[in-house]
């Protein structure tokens, strides 16, 4: 029994390892190409196709927990992000973002019509909530425009902040200027000029938390 026992670990190990490899190989596979074919995540994972089913049924099963695991850690970073201030609460929510920068994007890439249509806006649920309840805020204290309904001008915040994470990591902006530059986009699409934009994003803590650096990481 005991042989039994210390022979099936190492298996057991080596499975969860592998499972954990496709799933890094289909966060870099699926945002370079959200098309991509499991051949390509096996490809990438230096696993056979086989091996992939081994893990996961189908292809959309496989994207609908890389796409829960992203939403999990986005929430997170998200469940501390509060101010009663809305342009400083809007700010921070650019700021969690970029600390998870290759999620969101990845999410973004996948946001497409079809059967994990629902398990991404599941996924960026809470980022929704959070951008509505600074926009309903920012209006309300006649921060930011009221030219543009309120539904509109927070999907239009989200989609600007989710172009703007691309774009930073497409020009290897450094951390500093990458977050810097999410914020103020988010708060000029809101209706700030770029120098009160500037005013706010220079009043926050000067220590923000840092987005992990290994982008392969799909938790």
């Amino acid at each position: 029994m005991t042989t039994a026992l210390r022979t099936a670990r190492p298996a057991r190990k080596d499975a969860l390892e592998n499972r954990e490899a496709i799933l890094a190989a289909a966060g870099v596979v699926f945002r370079a190409d959200p098309e991509a074919s499991l051949d390509a995540v096996a490809t990438q994972a230096g696993l056979s196709r086989r091996s992939i089913y081994g893990h996961f049924a189908s292809r959309d099963e496989l994207l609908a927990e890389l796409l829960v695991r992203g939403g999990a850690r986005i929430s997170a970073a998200l469940a501390g992000v509060h101010d009663p201030d809305p342009r400083i609460h809007l700010a921070l929510v650019g700021a969690a973002l970029w600390t998870e920068v290759q999620q969101v994007r990845v999410l973004a890439q996948l946001a497409i019509h079809g059967p994990l249509e629902k398990t991404v806006a599941d996924a960026l649920a809470p980022v929704r909530a959070s951008v509505r309840h600074a926009v309903a805020g920012g209006i309300a204290a006649g921060f930011f425009r009221a030219d543009v309904p309120e539904p509109s001008l927070a999907r239009l915040i989200e989609d600007a902040a989710i172009a703007v994470l691309d774009e930073a990591v497409r020009s290897e902006l450094s951390e500093a200027e990458g977050r810097r530059l999410v914020m103020a986009v988010g708060l000029s699409v809101a209706g700030l000029s770029w120098q009160d934009a500037a005013a706010v994003i220079d009043a926050l803590p000067a220590d923000p938390p840092q987005r992990p650096t290994n982008d392969k990481d799909p938790r």
